[in-house]
């Protein structure tokens, strides 16, 4: 049996150790179609506040257990993602209008982070510190926030919800999860479902779908929160930092991108080109590491647009449920961003050179000529299927293209010589940085982070999930009891 056939278990449900009905509900559509998928419950601030004081006393609970019984319910829920990876992957497909392709990356990362997360409780939680007391023992040890709230998206939701509710339940926090409306399914009830069968106790978990800001606001204020992971736009990840910080609460994020894509004049331009494409166009662009810009030196431009404008018309665009390249955007609100941008670009004086369709939410891959620094398709974060090109006529006026914007997620630089390639990349500001690769790379064990306006300095990973998901406390330890004299 699937983990979603049983649907009046969790339709019109929310989830807080067991599946209740709030009397509110959203409808979940595939966007491909307009067909109605389910329905799942809705909680508001009153709710999510219940959930809060639930989640502190079961999170005490959970995180005083033995670190083998923690990872042995990760252990479990990986097991169970595995063996229901073809159930989950159709969710995605249908319900995030995400092709087959795209789908199965979603999935597969997404159980890395369950993999790399078993093994976070058995990690090393401090250190013994010297000490100027003859008789104390002085240590730094790691404890859990007790409920972390994570806030994922609806562009890859599963593994932008899984990196941060699987280290989180590793290191003995509580998770109070809100995934985004429109991938509430294959997102909120898949997670949900996944850990009550991995044996999960009651309250530990639970899983708050809600439209709007309410929800949002409401994990700033509430006293239970001690940390926040969100990962979404940048104009709402800098009002829910405000409102967290006003509360001391610690805030993780990845916010947006506008990633630039460099290709030197000594780059193979057709292995360059093919890079750049992947990074524009998979999932119809609708990832936060997308190229955003590709920078071309000018004497391998007409060359390098040709064949990314080949490869665009020749990828397919349609129902993700048949065997296509491109699926639809999400929703008519980001169809109609992504056309704006395009048209207000090309008034200013940029050319088509592929692509620039539009049916309902089907938007053909697109490629962006002659765009220069002014025109909003340089300077706005896209996220659809859109390359947008500028040339460049020395290393130097490269990179100084590439960091004339205030976000800094991702780069990516293509060229003959990787020792060049390596000096420029050296010189980029960004928080991650791919030599002879596309910007489109994501790997569990690995510190994935940007830098300004794209998040911070916040960082998500295995080799950094320890730290960013508990708090350091100092103990100290004598012996004897103390007689401290005036």
């Amino acid at each position: 049996m699937g983990l979603l056939d049983d649907t009046a278990l969790w339709t019109g449900k929310i989830f807080t150790g067991q599946w209740t009905s709030t009397g509110a509900t959203m409808t979940a559509t595939e966007p491909a179609t307009g067909d109605t998928l389910g329905e799942v419950g809705t909680a508001d601030a009153d709710t999510l506040a219940r959930s809060a004081d639930r989640a502190a006393d079961a999170g005490r609970d959970w995180a005083a257990r033995n670190f083998a019984e923690r990872a042995a319910v990760l252990r479990r829920a990986a097991e169970l993602f595995a063996e229901h990876g073809e159930e989950i992957t159709t969710w995605l497909v249908r319900e995030a209008g995400k092709p087959r392709g795209p789908a199965k990356l979603d999935f597969d990362l997404a159980l890395d982070e369950l993999h790399e997360a078993v093994a976070l409780p058995s990690q090393p939680w401090g250190s013994l510190l010297p000490t100027t007391q003859p008789g104390r023992t002085s240590l730094a040890r790691r404890v859990p926030f007790g409920v972390v709230a994570v806030i994922a998206p609806w562009n890859f939701p599963l593994v932008l919800a899984m990196r941060s509710v699987a280290p989180a339940l590793a290191t003995g926090n509580a998770v109070l999860l809100k995934p985004a409306s429109e991938t509430a399914i294959c997102c909120g009830v898949v997670i949900a479902r996944l850990f009550q069968e991995a044996g999960l106790p009651e309250g530990v978990l639970h899983m708050l779908p809600g439209k709007g800001s309410e929800l949002g606001n409401a994990v700033a204020e509430d006293p239970n929160i001690g940390m926040v992971s969100f990962t979404g736009s940048t104009p709402v990840g800098r009002s829910l930092s405000e409102a967290a910080g006003k509360h001391f609460k610690k805030f993780v994020s990845e916010l947006g991108g506008n990633n630039a894509f460099l290709v030197l004049d000594d780059a193979d331009a057709g292995a360059a080109a093919a890079a750049g494409a992947f990074g524009s166009f998979v999932h119809q662009g609708q990832v936060c590491m997308a190229v955003g810009r590709h920078l071309v030196a000018e004497s391998l431009a007409e060359d390098y647009v040709a064949e990314l404008a080949r490869i665009a018309e020749s990828l397919t665009v349609g129902d993700p449920r048949e065997d296509v390249d491109l699926g639809p955007v999400i929703n008519e609100s980001q169809a109609d961003h992504i056309t704006d941008i395009v048209d207000r670009s090309v008034r200013a004086g940029a050319k088509i050179a592929a692509g620039g369709n539009r049916d309902g939410l089907f938007i053909r891959p697109t490629v962006l000529t002659g765009v220069t620094p002014d025109m909003p398709a340089f300077a706005e974060e896209i996220f659809g299927p859109v390359a947008v090109v500028t040339t460049f006529g020395s290393d130097d006026e490269a990179v100084e293209l590439a960091n004339s914007t205030p976000y800094g997620l991702v780069a990516g630089v293509h060229a003959g010589s990787t020792a060049r390639a390596l000096d420029v990349g050296d010189r980029l500001q960004a928080g991650m940085v791919h030599i002879n690769d596309q910007t489109v790379n994501d790997e569990a064990q690995a510190p994935f982070g940007g830098i300004g306006d794209s998040g911070g300095d916040s960082r998500f990973g295995a080799t950094v999930n320890l730290e960013e998901f508990t708090r350091t406390q100092w103990v100290t330890i004598r012996r004897t009891q103390s007689r401290p004299s005036l």
